[in-house]
């Protein structure tokens, strides 16, 4: 493999990475294994490839939104997975060459190929290979297919987002699939520090279902001291107030004060003082029982004001808040901007976002755009193997 020479910001560099994944939770994964610098190689279908290549919003080149955002930093090669040549070209080199095979075939279907975790780990003991299901490798619902919001769904997460008395809403992101991406990256980077030791690889399971419980860990001891359901909290959260947005005169603003200090410190910045003294209001528990009465008093207060007009008095009085921003937003703000996260490529492809992380101060860096469908076939087949 030739030398990448910004890999002191690229932990992961020199791993290889064999993805047999299509749409959201595993190509995210593989993004982030890329990102930190591994040799991510993305099987595909002939012909169509990933599903994701329709997915989203076109650019004028024909390429998708959502493929370039969860693919950058790979090579694609194409597999005809009914061809037994080249079924047994793949596994070889899933078990020659790679260090950590990722799948999120529906199940059963890996293992029909001769592809799955314990074709592969037989044959290399050392190889991580990470199964991510939709359900879970176990119960009733394991050879289920499943997507970001049918687990929203059934694992309880719409149930405590949005608007009470509202239809459920999705949240605005496949929050679901990205944060199971990011469970087979844990337990990827635990697998291999525990390879360091052992000189074992080992099968890592994870699940869209699992992440949705997951994303539950704060309702599930809650319900069970007053036995009352999660309800939606709209912007805000249960028991804790005030915390949440309010609409000012040109947008939403976001007000955290959930303790009695920043409390006290609200009441001053919106001329009100006293508010701490009523019984009603002097804790956080009181606060959060009486909410709707709070709420009635904040909220025209605020909305005679601009957001920023607000921030202002409310950053002096170091009390936190933010405005709700749009993606444009979002993306031309200073504090984005000056972080550095999003990223291109001397103008090879959009804009994308780089990972939330930093090593000795720099980001890893993008290394290259999206692959076109078998871009690397030759590099790859071809027997070089390496990154470039």
């Amino acid at each position: 493999m030739t030398e990448d020479p910004t890999a002191a910001h690229q932990p992961l560099a020199g791993l290889k990475v064999v993805e047999i994944g299509t749409s959201v939770a595993a190509p995210y994964a593989g993004w982030v294994l890329g990102a930190l610098g591994a040799d991510v190689v993305k099987v595909e279908r002939a012909g169509t490839g990933d599903d994701a290549r329709q997915w989203g919003r076109m650019f004028p080149d024909g390429s998708s939104s959502t493929f370039h955002s969860l693919n950058r930093d790979k090579r694609s090669v194409t597999v005809n997975l009914r061809d037994e040549g080249e079924r047994a070209w793949l596994r070889g080199l899933c078990v020659r060459e790679a260090d950590i095979v990722l799948q999120n075939m529906r199940p059963g279907r890996i293992e029909s190929y001769g592809l799955g975790a314990l074709d592969l780990t037989g044959e290399n003991p050392g190889l991580i290979y990470c199964n991510l299901w939709a359900y879970g490798s176990r119960g009733p619902l394991k050879d289920k297919p499943g997507y970001d919001p049918l687990m929203q769904a059934c694992g309880g997460l719409m149930s405590v987002t949005g608007e009470e008395g509202q239809p459920p809403i999705r949240v605005g992101t496949s929050i679901i699939d990205m944060g199971s991406g990011l469970w087979c990256v844990i337990g990827i980077l635990a697998a291999l520090n525990n390879r360091h030791r052992t000189g074992r690889g080992c099968v890592i399971d994870a699940s869209l279902y699992e992440t949705s419980l997951a994303w539950m860990t704060t309702h599930v001891p809650a319900v069970q001291i007053d036995g009352q359901v999660p309800t939606r909290q709209g912007s805000g959260v249960r028991g804790m107030a005030p915390y949440q947005a309010y609409l000012c005169a040109d947008g939403y603003l976001v007000v955290a004060a959930p303790n009695d200090n920043l409390f006290n410190r609200l009441a001053a910045v919106l001329g009100h003082p006293e508010w701490p003294e009523d019984p009603r209001f002097d804790t956080n528990q009181k606060r959060s029982t009486n909410l709707d009465e709070l709420n009635e008093l904040i909220a025209p207060i605020l909305a005679v004001e601009p957001r920023a007009h607000w921030q202002e008095k409310l950053d002096a009085a170091g009390v936190p808040s933010a405005p709700v921003q749009n993606a444009v937003e979002m993306m031309g703000h200073p504090q984005t901007e000056a972080l550095g996260i999003i990223q291109e490529l001397d103008g090879q492809g959009p804009r994308l976002m780089g990972v939330p992380l930093s090593f000795d101060g720099e980001r890893p860096p993008m290394r290259r755009p999206a692959p076109k469908l078998g871009e690397h076939n030759e590099d790859i087949k071809g027997g070089t193997g390496g990154a470039d």
